[in-house]
């Protein structure tokens, strides 16, 4: 997912896609731990889109407060 789809979607949508990627980052884990991925670069990927997300919904929870 691109920064400027992150920065379109709305704060309620980000919380709940935040929160869908989280649950899909766990069951990668996990899939990668029992069996190894075929492709074990869509972990970092996925963890990437959190995190970019997450620094999404902080600038705008700082942007609020002023």
């Amino acid at each position: 997912m691109k920064n400027s789809e992150i920065i379109q979607m709305t704060t309620a949508e980000l919380k709940e896609k935040v929160a869908n990627e989280k649950t899909a980052l766990n069951k990668l884990k996990m899939n990668h731990t029992i069996t190894p991925l075929e492709n074990p670069m869509q972990i970092r990927a996925a963890r990437k889109t959190i995190a970019r997300m997450m620094t999404e919904l902080r600038k705008r929870e700082l942007t609020e407060k002023k």
